[in-house]
């Protein structure tokens, strides 16, 4: 498969992997320069979203091929190669993740604790991350997709709040017995294409052509399905993330929020739905009702919550659940709609996050029964949080509010029914929402606190997330342009 990109054959997509990588290890050997690694770390994560930025720029259009390819002999005894591509839909969940990085060390700048470790961490993260949307080889894909465990973990155990450590471990077995489920699944899938063929192969294209049973294929779905479901995380396997949110500092939540939530999703599109076409199509009214199901059940817990870090949490589950609803729909608007909801809710909740984090700086506290009153002394802070929450409950005009909407028209035009029970998640959205903001920054202060408004570096966090809220409300077309081809390659090469 050739490239489209009009880019000479440079190893790019290798770069936005080892280049983080060897930041981290940078990081590591510096010890205790702490200075030095939030630079280092600054730089790096400017350096890899200017790239992302950069192929953005010059990707041009795919027309069913890949933007960027790289395809490399790795093992070749087992069938093992380095093999790396973008499309519209993974070039999209790059950009996000490099966005992301950038604000997530500006946000974790004041970190005082085991500094050069931290930002390593970080890295190592996003290089885990940048290799789950671009791998194209199982065995690569799940390496990278265990590699985000390790550095979220630690992030969360040693650097968290409040039952740090409790929550470090739920996240880490519900998420490794997810894995390790696929990975019984992936290797049968491996041994039986290579009895079938003869061609014992991890490529994703290989194994798509493998001839499974109906029960084979409803098994192995299931499997990949597990872990996808439990990282997106759909209910009832989403316990573990209010908990890791809670705990998680400022820069974890928005990685989990704003990423590791969307690698779950972007698992069942590029590799679940490719592999087993036949039993998806059965399972998507399964698949749609544990959306619905998850939409209220987690608004009601958003609404019922006084941390507003744990509301927030609650709210991106509900949201996830809306973007799994327009993939079940099978409709091209719908599956636009979901991806660049993906897309916006990383950006308006990664916001949120990091508003959470400057209030509690100022506060000492997040439970809303203590606070109030901020707009009179933080008028800056509290616009910013206005915007971002108002993004978040789905205001025309703003980013949330395109994809919802391309979501629900896409559904209602096949399943009518569908939409309209998830029409009234938005009524929840804007209940819980509503609540936060008027807890948050309206009535009278609960309590002494710190009435500094927004810093320089605060200011450089929030302008560029609200300059994209608006912008990706008002004009989201490129975006839209990007995932046209790809999501027409995947709906439309399966029955």
């Amino acid at each position: 498969m050739m490239t489209a990109s009009a880019l000479p054959q440079f190893p790019w997509l290798s770069v936005l992997i080892f280049l983080p990588l060897a930041g981290a290890l940078i990081c590591v050997l510096t010890r205790e320069r702490a200075d030095e690694s939030r630079w280092l770390a600054l730089a790096t994560t400017v350096t890899v979203f200017g790239i992302s930025l950069y192929l953005w720029f010059h990707a041009g259009d795919s027309s069913g091929a890949w933007l960027y390819y790289e395809d490399v002999d790795w093992i070749s005894r087992f069938g093992i190669r380095y093999t790396l591509g973008l499309d519209g839909i993974s070039l999209l969940m790059v950009l996000l993740t490099a966005f992301l990085q950038v604000i997530a060390v500006l946000i974790s700048w004041p970190q005082d604790k085991h500094v050069p470790l931290f930002f390593a961490l970080l890295m190592v993260l996003e290089a885990g991350l940048m290799g789950v949307f671009m791998a194209l080889d199982m065995v690569l894909f799940y390496l990278f997709w265990e590699v985000m465990l390790i550095p979220m973990f630690f992030l969360i155990g040693v650097w968290g709040h409040e039952r740090r450590r409790y929550a470090a471990l739920k996240f880490f077995l519900y998420t490794l017995a997810g894995s390790l489920v696929m990975l019984i699944a992936l290797i049968a899938l491996y041994l039986i294409h290579g009895e079938q063929t003869g061609l014992y192969s991890f490529a994703l294209s290989d194994l798509m052509r493998t001839d499974l049973s109906t029960t084979q294929e409803a098994w192995l779905f299931a499997g990949f399905l597990l872990a996808f479901a439990v990282k997106t995380p759909l209910v009832p396997f989403h316990t573990w993330l209010p908990d890791a949110h809670t705990s998680a500092p400022a820069a974890g939540s928005v990685d989990l929020a704003g990423l590791l939530l969307k690698t779950g999703v972007y698992g069942m599109i590029r590799v679940a739905f490719p592999l087993f076409p036949t039993v998806v199509q059965k399972s998507l009214p399964l698949l749609a009702l544990v959306a619905l199901i998850g939409i209220f059940h987690a608004a009601w817990g958003a609404y019922r919550q006084t941390d507003i870090k744990r509301l927030v949490a609650y709210s991106s589950i509900s949201h996830l659940g809306l973007v799994i609803l327009g993939l079940a729909a099978w409709d091209l608007t719908a599956w636009q709609g979901s991806i660049l909801l993906m897309t916006t809710h990383g950006i308006t909740t990664g916001g949120l996050f990091a508003l959470v984090a400057m209030i509690r700086q100022r506060t000492g506290t997040r439970d809303l029964t203590e606070l109030g009153g901020l707009w009179q002394c933080m008028p800056n802070l509290s616009a910013f949080f206005l915007l971002f929450a108002l993004a978040s409950l789905g205001l025309p005009g703003l980013a949330n509010f395109t994809g919802e909407i391309l979501v629900l028209i896409g559904t209602f035009q096949s399943h009518p029914i569908w939409a309209a029970i998830a029409m009234f998640g938005v009524v929840f959205a804007a209940a819980y929402m509503l609540k936060m903001v008027q807890g948050v920054l309206w009535g009278e202060s609960k309590r002494t606190f710190d009435c500094e408004d927004l810093t320089l570096r605060e200011w450089l966090v929030l302008v560029p997330m609200a300059v994209l809220v608006v912008w990706l409300g008002l004009y989201p077309l490129p975006l839209l342009k990007l995932l046209e081809s790809p999501v027409l390659t995947v709906i439309g090469g399966m029955p």
